[in-house]
C-alpha cells in the first residue's frame, strides 16, 4: 500500500490545545473542552471535503483519537487510511500550565492496553507505529513487543511502522530495516521528520522507496521554523529565497515548505499539522503548483546538521 502524492492530516493540534512550536501570540479566549471537539470533528470534515483521505494520530494526541473514531463513524468510504501510533499517553488533562504533556512507555503492557482502544478505527486503519522509536529504549530489539506486532499484522492485515524523532533519525531507520520476524521485514512504514532543515533521512532514501507501505512525512514546517519570522536571523537567505517563491506561486511560506517535501518524496503523505480550516486551505495551496529542479536544488542547500536541527527544536515550547 503507497500513499498518494497528497497531503494527510496530523492530528495533534486537534487532539490538545498545545503543541511543541516556535512561540505564538497568547491565547486570551478561556479554554473550552467541548468547543474544542466540536472545532476537531469540523476540521476533520472540511480536511475530507477538501479530498485528503489520510489521517494520522496517536493516543499521546489527547483526544485526538476519540474524535477520529466517533468522527469515522459516519464514514463508509474505503478510501479513507488512518494511521496510528503507540508509545505514549496524554496526561496534561488540558491544563496550559502542566509539567509534564505525555509519558512515553514503550512496554508490551502499553502495547496491549493502547491497541484495545485503537483497534476501533478499524477497518480504516492501516498502519500501526512505534511512537518515537529510539535506540536507547530498547525497543527495537525486544523480540516480545516485536513478535506481538507481528501478530497484529497478521490477524488485522495492517502495516507495522515506526515514527522516529531526534539527531539520529537515520541510525534509527537503518536498524528498523534490518529487522526480521518470521522471515518478513517487520517494517514496512516509516514517518519521519524531513524538511528543508532536516534533510537526514534521504541516506536511506532507496530504501524508503522500496517500502510496501507509505512513507508519512512529519513537521515538513520545523515545527513554525520554515515560515519567515525575525527569531531566526541565521535563515535569513532561506526566508528571502521562500518569501520569493511564495510571491511567485501566489502561496504562503507554509505551501512551499510542504511542496518541497512533495517534490523528494513523491510517493509520500506529507502531513498538515492544521487545527483550523484557514491553515488547511493555506497548506492545500501545496497541490496546486510544482517546484523547478533548480528551486528544488537551491532549497537542498539550506540543511542543517541534524545535531543542530534537534538542539534547536529543544529550544521551543509548548505553547
Amino acid at each position: 500500500m503507497k500513499a498518494k502524492n497528497s497531503i494527510g492530516l496530523g492530528t495533534a493540534a486537534i487532539g490538545r490545545p498545545l503543541y511543541i512550536n516556535v512561540k505564538q501570540e497568547a491565547d486570551s479566549v478561556s479554554f473550552s473542552l467541548p468547543e474544542f471537539k466540536e472545532n476537531g470533528l469540523q476540521v476533520l470534515d472540511e480536511a475530507y471535503n477538501q479530498g485528503l483521505r489520510h489521517f494520522d494520530t496517536s493516543p499521546g494526541y489527547g483526544i485526538a483519537e476519540q474524535l477520529l473514531v466517533k468522527w469515522l463513524e459516519k464514514k463508509n468510504d474505503p478510501s479513507i487510511f488512518v494511521s496510528t501510533k503507540w508509545g505514549y499517553t496524554y496526561v496534561a488533562d488540558f491544563d496550559p500550565n502542566a509539567k509534564q504533556h505525555e509519558i512515553k512507555e514503550h512496554s508490551i503492557s502499553k502495547l496491549n492496553e493502547q491497541w484495545e482502544y485503537s483497534k476501533k478505527l478499524l477497518p480504516y486503519l492501516k498502519v500501526y507505529q512505534i511512537h518515537s522509536a529510539t535506540l536507547d529504549t530498547g525497543i527495537l530489539e525486544n523480540e516480545v513487543i516485536l513478535k506481538r506486532l507481528h501478530e497484529l499484522k497478521k490477524e488485522n492485515n495492517i502495516v507495522i511502522g515506526l515514527t522516529t524523532t531526534g539527531a539520529n533519525q537515520a541510525e534509527v531507520l537503518e536498524k528498523a530495516l534490518s529487522i526480521q520476524v518470521e522471515n518478513e521485514a517487520l517494517f514496512q512504514s516509516f514517518q519521519c521528520t524531513f524538511n528543508v532543515l532536516e534533510q537526514s533521512i534521504l541516506k536511506h532514501y532507496s530504501a524508503l522507496k522500496r517500502l510496501s507501505g507509505p512513507i508519512i512525512i512529519k513537521e515538513a514546517l520545523a515545527n513554525g521554523r520554515l515560515i519567515p519570522t525575525t527569531n531566526y536571523s541565521e535563515y535569513h537567505d532561506l526566508y528571502y529565497f521562500m518569501i520569493r517563491l511564495a510571491e511567485k506561486y501566489d502561496v504562503g511560506a507554509d505551501a512551499i515548505a510542504l511542496r518541497y517535501c512533495m517534490e523528494i518524496f513523491p510517493e509520500a503523505s506529507v502531513l498538515s499539522g492544521a487545527d483550523n480550516n484557514i491553515h488547511l486551505t493555506a497548506n492545500l495551496k501545496a497541490n496546486q503548483f510544482s517546484l523547478t529542479n533548480s528551486e528544488i536544488e537551491q532549497l537542498n542547500t539550506f540543511g542543517i546538521s541534524s545535531d543542530r536541527y534537534w538542539q534547536e527544536r529543544k529550544q521551543l515550547v509548548w505553547n
